[in-house]
């Protein structure tokens, strides 16, 4: 993710010296991979916690065949290699684990296991008077040119993510800048760094660890690296990036020390989300992320091998042919070979073009069969953010009102229940359930309540009836109350009058009729739908209840376009919103109104405006699951008062142009989990800073909302070299920034892998990070173990 600008709030950090970009996963686009995680002691809580289960389909190496080539889609093709730049990407990330040194791998619970394919050791040593970490490297480990890792490689990478060397245009430096000296040990084998402030973070350095002609020169960093890497060193190496075909293609390193890779080779095609299916149909993807109607159309397809339905015969109950009935069949055939030629031309043209449509998915059904649908929890989560810069939510009330409203387990159930995964609401925002500093502090916030939600805005002077009152002190006389007298005065002459004030034969009478909702019999209400409604502003006149209904449906149209073009507009609309008839339906005399609406659920104001809260929301193809999250929060928000204005905006747009620059109140966005929270947390929960421009210093922190005790406790947990003390330290931090109500966790976002059925230990990985040389395909069953399970 690059760096922003911002119109109202920027987004660099306070020192170059110590930025740190975090990629953001919003909507179809993948997750960075997590960093690593402190331990912790055992007998913590978080011990006893997990989410859901790997979903990889793990086999021991002897069941893996050697050999083979997996293709395996990404969402595009680099455009660096180097992951310590801004635009690294998934892609980046995955080629890096795949090529360079990890010290650090995570286990299923997203915790740091000590890497031994490059590290027999790595320990703090000393603490007075500084901390020193020594690192005794594997003695077999080289790059691929044949030179041996060590101690030069760890000092050119320091050197030039440190921060004091600003020819290198790094992304991220946390925890570099904090090494004084890095010199050999007592061998070419041995690391020993030294710290001129504590670090506790220090396991998340070196990983990934890139050669000294990567890290050495300004040159090498910033351009040398984007399109190759000069050396390697990992169980696959680089072959080839083909920006033609879209493929990066990894083989085995020669050179490798650990067990070998099982495949052959390893190709990266770049394939648009939107893409996968057709791409998974076609046959030429192996493993990729997948969206829930791609899962859907998988699962659907496996139900009618099942059941031994063909694929033609799917087609027909499902597909494009499944609305073809035996009397439309018969009236096409008919007028296909009928009198009218130029008639029977056009209908043969459209039963060959279905016949062709029933041809494709016959055939994608039965090419889908040979995947299957691996699931669990990516390390990420979706969360509601709040912008408190300026508005009703730079109120903490208002805020907090908005988090009191919504019920995170409802919208955890519509995401994650349907796909049979666990849908417990993320409990911290600055860890996931199992890694060891999670802990759920939600209760600084407190969870859904209606009444305590509009207890905090009454609080905060929203009332119902508030968006018409004038401010204290408004004085009688103003030009609003003079042009408001002098439409009335126009009102009474009537439009309708003829030149002696009487009424024309011609003009329709009220006599008879009353506004249901309306306080007096005989004036005429107007239904204002919006620009983007049908008919702006037009009354609805029609005897009741088909005024009533035709009221309902053109209020629901309007309400469902989502694409109001400002507050009013929205409050226009949001305000005949009723539990109980629609305001603006006519009945005769004599019929009873429906019940007011009560006044909890009316719309709210203060100081004469309405209580409108502007949600951004994207519109692309692959953002249908976060808005129909959106829509739920706006009926959430809508039973307490609030009123909210959707606008929907491009992928392209959602991120740069609304989110970082801080141009929403409500926004859906996703973070990846951070196994490094007091490091990599900090930027996204740092108080805001104001600039000599008069814009502020955001860092990451969209939101804008911040406090100094909470970055107090961030920079306590980074230097504290005791792992309970950081723990405890980070989890107070996390109940501080729920109590701040900046930012809402809803869910852990789910993972959906669409996997060939022959495929072992890959899939949906969770919190863990995968293993390259294990991949592979299982190996057939020979004929007398299939004997011996018969």
């Amino acid at each position: 993710m690059s760096q922003i600008g911002a119109p109202r709030g920027r987004t660099c950090s306070r020192s170059p010296r110590s930025r740190t970009l975090r990629s953001v996963a919003t909507l179809s686009s993948a997750v960075l991979a997590l960093t690593l995680l402190a331990g912790c002691s055992s007998g913590d809580p978080a011990d006893e916690i997990s989410g859901a289960a790997q979903d990889n389909a793990p086999a021991t190496r002897d069941k893996v065949a050697d050999g083979g080539t997996l293709r395996w889609a990404v969402d595009a093709l680099p455009t660096t290699l180097n992951t310590f730049q801004a635009d690294a990407d998934g892609t980046t990330s995955r080629i890096a684990g795949a090529v360079l040194p990890s010290l650090y791998t995570l286990d299923a619970r997203g915790r740091p296991q000590l890497n031994p394919d490059y590290l027999e050791s790595a320990q703090v040593v000393e603490t007075e008077p500084k901390q020193v970490v020594l690192y005794k490297l594997h003695q077999q480990a080289v790059w691929s040119d044949g030179r041996e890792v060590g101690a030069p490689d760890f000092v050119a990478q320091w050197r030039a993510l440190s921060g004091r060397d600003t020819a290198y245009w790094t992304a991220r430096n946390s925890g570099y800048e904090r090494i004084e000296k890095i010199e050999k040990g007592k061998n070419d084998l041995e690391v020993r760094v030294t710290f001129a402030k504590p670090y506790a973070d220090w396991r998340s350095l070196f990983t990934p660890l890139y050669p000294k002609q990567v890290m050495g020169s300004p040159n090498a960093f910033n351009d040398g690296a984007r399109t190759t890497l000069k050396a390697t060193a990992g169980p696959f190496l680089l072959k080839s990036v083909d920006r033609k075909s879209g493929d990066v293609t990894l083989v085995r390193n020669p050179r490798w020390w650990g067990q070998t890779a099982k495949l052959d080779s390893l190709v990266l095609k770049a394939v648009p989300r939107a893409d996968r299916t057709q791409a998974l149909a076609d046959g030429i993807l192996d493993l990729a992320e997948i969206d829930r109607a791609t899962a859907d159309r998988i699962s659907l397809a496996l139900r009618d091998a099942r059941a031994g339905r063909s694929g033609a015969q799917a087609a027909l109950a499902h597909g494009p042919g499944s609305g073809i009935t035996p009397g439309k069949a018969l009236r096409s055939w008919a007028l296909a070979h009928g009198s009218d030629e130029e008639k029977a031309e056009e209908v043969r043209a459209a039963r060959a073009e279905n016949q062709e449509a029933v041809t494709r998915y016959a055939s994608a059904q039965t090419t889908l069969t040979r995947y299957t649908v691996r699931k669990s929890l990516e390390p990420a989560y979706t969360q509601l953010s709040l912008n408190g810069e300026s508005g009703p939510l730079s109120d903490e009330r208002v805020r907090r009102a908005v988090a009191r409203a919504i019920n995170r387990q409802e919208l955890a159930d519509s995401v994650l229940k349907p796909l049979g995964l666990p849908a417990s609401p993320p409990g911290s925002h600055l860890a996931l359930e199992g890694q060891a500093a999670y802990a759920d502090s939600s209760d600084a916030l407190g969870g859904q309540d209606t009444k305590e939600a509009r207890a905090l805005l009454a609080d905060a002077g929203w009332v119902p009836g508030g968006a018409t009152r004038k401010p204290a002190g408004t004085k009688a006389g103003s030009e609003a109350d003079k042009q408001v007298k002098a439409e009335k005065e126009k009102a009474e002459k009537g439009e309708g009058d003829s030149g002696d004030g009487k009424k024309g034969n011609d003009t329709p009478s009220d006599e008879g009729l009353y506004i249901v909702g309306d306080d007096k019999p005989g004036d005429r209400h107007v239904v204002a739908l919006g620009e983007d409604g049908p008919g702006s502003g037009t009354a609805v006149l029609a005897p009741a209840p088909a005024a009533a209904r035709q009221s309902a449906a053109l209020l629901a149209r309007a309400e469902a376009l989502d694409t109001g073009t400002g507050a009013a507009a929205h409050a226009a609309r949001t305000v005949a919103r009723t539990d109980k008839g629609v305001a603006g339906a006519y009945a005769p005399r004599g019929s009873a109104a429906p019940a007011a609406v009560p006044e909890a659920n009316q719309a709210l104001g203060k100081d004469g405006k309405p209580l409108v809260l502007r949600f951004v929301l994207p519109s692309g193809p692959g953002s249908e699951s976060l808005r129909a999250v959106g829509d739920r929060i706006v009926r959430m928000l809508d039973a307490v008062g609030i009123r909210t204005a959707v606008t929907k905006v491009s992928d392209e747009s959602f991120f740069k142009d609304h989110v970082a620059s801080g141009d929403y109140d409500l926004a859906l966005y996703s973070w990846p989990a951070s196994a490094f929270p007091a490091t990599d947390a900090r930027p996204i929960f740092a108080k805001p800073e104001p600039a000599s421009d008069g814009s502020l210093l955001v860092e990451q922190n969209y939101s804008r909302v911040g406090t100094d005790r909470i970055d107090q406790l961030f920079d306590q947990a980074a230097r504290t070299l005791d792992e309970d003390e950081a723990r405890d330290l980070v989890r107070q931090a996390d109940a501080r920034i729920w109590a701040a109500a900046g930012s809402i966790p809803l869910y852990q976002r789910p993972q959906l892998a669409a996997a060939r059925a022959e495929l072992v230990n890959a899939g949906a990985w969770g919190l863990a990070a995968p293993r390259y040389q294990d991949i592979g395909f299982k190996k057939p069953e020979s004929p007398k173990s299939t004997e011996k399970n018969q």
